[in-house]
Formats: C-alpha cells, sequence, structure tokens
C-alpha cells in the first residue's frame, strides 16, 4: 500500500498507478465518443437493410429508438469496465469485492424482481418493434408521445404537456396510432329529413378537394369517403367517413375535415342535428310525415317571416 503522507509516495503513485488511471480514464473517454459517433450508423445500415421498403420516417424512427437503447447500455458497461480496471490502482482487490458483489446481488436479486421484469419487457418492446420514440401510443392506460425509450421505462409526454415514466414491466397492451400510416375515423350526423344520396356526394367531393388542396396533399395516404350509414341515433343519422394519412395527421386532416364540411353544410342547406324532444299534451300523436317535415317544407318553414 502507497504511503499517501509522504510526498514521495505520492511522486512515486502519480509516476505508476497514476499514469494507468490517466490512460484508463483516456480510453474509457475515447470508446465513449466512438460508441456515440459509431452506432448510431451501423444501426442505420442495419435497420434501412431490415426495413428498406418502409418509409423514410420509419426507419427513422426505429434508427433513433436502437441508437437511443444501445449508447445508454454501451454508457453503462464502459463506466462499470472503468471502474473495476481502476480500483486495483488504488489496492483494491477486486475478487473479494467481486465476490462480495456476488452475494450482495443474490440478496438484492430477491428484492428487484420488478426490475427485472422491466428489463426482460423492455428488451422484446425493442425486439418486436412496437413502438419507436416520436409514435403517439397508448400504453398502461396512458397516451402520448414516446419522448424516451429504455430497458426500464418508456417515458410519454400527452397533451397536456405532462411527462409519463412508465415501467416496461407495466406495459401489458401497447397501441400505436402512428406506425406506418393513422387513419382518419369520423362520423358526421345529418337530420332525418335530408336526401342521404345527396349527403353522402357533398361529403365525398369535401374529401376530395381537400385531398387535392396543396396545402394538405402530402398528409394523405388514401382519400377519406363514406363508409356507411353507421347509425340511426336519437336525433340524426350518422355517416362514417374513413381515410388513411401520413402517421400523426390524422388530427389535423380531420379538425379541417370537420370545417370544411360545416362550412358546405351550411351552403348547401344540410342540417345538423342535435339533440332535442318533443312533447305532445294529450294530442293524438302525429304522423310521421308531421313529425319530420320534408326538405321542401323546411325551406318554406324558414322563408316565412318571424
Amino acid at each position: 500500500m502507497i504511503d499517501w503522507l509522504t510526498t514521495h509516495g505520492v511522486i512515486d503513485w502519480l509516476m505508476t498507478h497514476g499514469i494507468r488511471v490517466l490512460v484508463i480514464i483516456i480510453v474509457a473517454v475515447a470508446l465513449y465518443f466512438l460508441l456515440r459517433h459509431f452506432v448510431p450508423l451501423l444501426v442505420k445500415r442495419a435497420v434501412a437493410r431490415q426495413m428498406k421498403r418502409q418509409p423514410k420516417r420509419e426507419i427513422k424512427k426505429r434508427c433513433e429508438t436502437l441508437s437511443s437503447v444501445f449508447v445508454k447500455t454501451g454508457i453503462v458497461i464502459i463506466a462499470i469496465f472503468a471502474i473495476f480496471t481502476i480500483l486495483p490502482e488504488f489496492g483494491v482487490n477486486i475478487a473479494a469485492a467481486l465476490a462480495g458483489l456476488g452475494i450482495v446481488g443474490i440478496a438484492i436479486g430477491f428484492g428487484a424482481q420488478s426490475l427485472i421484469k422491466d428489463l426482460i419487457a423492455g428488451i422484446f418492446i425493442l425486439l418486436e418493434n412496437q413502438y419507436r420514440i416520436g409514435d403517439w401510443v397508448k400504453v398502461a392506460g396512458i397516451a402520448g408521445s414516446v419522448e424516451e425509450m429504455g430497458l426500464r421505462r418508456t417515458i410519454l409526454r400527452d397533451f397536456d404537456g405532462t411527462v409519463h415514466s412508465i415501467p416496461n414491466s407495466e406495459i401489458k397492451t401497447a397501441s400505436n396510432f402512428t406506425k406506418r400510416y393513422s387513419r382518419v375515423n369520423l362520423n358526421i350526423s345529418v337530420a332525418y329529413g335530408e336526401d342521404l344520396d345527396h349527403v353522402i356526394e357533398v361529403i365525398n367531393r369535401v374529401c376530395q378537394e381537400m385531398a387535392e388542396d396543396p396545402k394538405w396533399k402530402a398528409d394523405f395516404v388514401t382519400t377519406p369517403k363514406v363508409l356507411r350509414v353507421d347509425n340511426l341515433g336519437d336525433s340524426g343519422i350518422d355517416i362514417k367517413i374513413l381515410g388513411d394519412t401520413k402517421p400523426s395527421r390524422q388530427w389535423d386532416v380531420m379538425g379541417e375535415l370537420r370545417l370544411r364540411i360545416k362550412r358546405t353544410f351550411d351552403s348547401e342547406g344540410i342540417e345538423i342535428p342535435w339533440p332535442h324532444t318533443k312533447v305532445y299534451f294529450g294530442n293524438a300523436f302525429p304522423r310521421i310525415g308531421e313529425i319530420q317535415p320534408t326538405p321542401e317544407k323546411s325551406a318554406e318553414r324558414k322563408a316565412e317571416p318571424p
């Protein structure tokens, strides 16, 4: 053991062990920078071969996710290697330390089963490519954008800006809203007195015009259109619209589509119903034609002076 209380002892230690410690630190730092530089390149090359038919956006997300996990794991390995290489230079018996750590590790292992579950779940999430950094997902009952992924946890940020840290072992079902493409799934309600053929023609026209608009054209994968009459509700008839968009663009597209449909319905005189109740006091129940006026009668009624 070096006598630290003497000047000669300190100088001798620095000339022998100190140089070795410095070399170990330099090697560790060099490995860190090599890891940060080459791992993303290698991952990008491997993922590009594996996903060569996928859109560039999907490849980029996958590369960022894998690179982040591999770099963080590599940093931990380098740090552990550097520490256990430096300790003998300070006179620490590594064999005894490892034996002691082994016993402690067994004791900790019994109380850290959840951590092991997190790591195993994280490995399967990565291997199965369930979601990536930048995807909008719903996991463990929480929906948000994936900001960070690791073997132990997934970090989401929701619409309110709240950051959620979720252990991977709690993720039983992962719902990905933005993998490869997203979908417009929209119900538009119209009054019972409207001509459905005309309404469907108007909706399809609005969808086609929006898909051809230069401002929105790049957001569409397929042009939305009416799929079916989806429901006969209490106040109106629901018409379902479906179409595919680029990932994460469905919410903006649906918002613009609602705006354009509302404006077109107003210009076409198509009524969007609202919940209301008709009450009859002791009178005979009117016939259907009297309850729901025809479009011609509605137009005449609108034309009457107040």
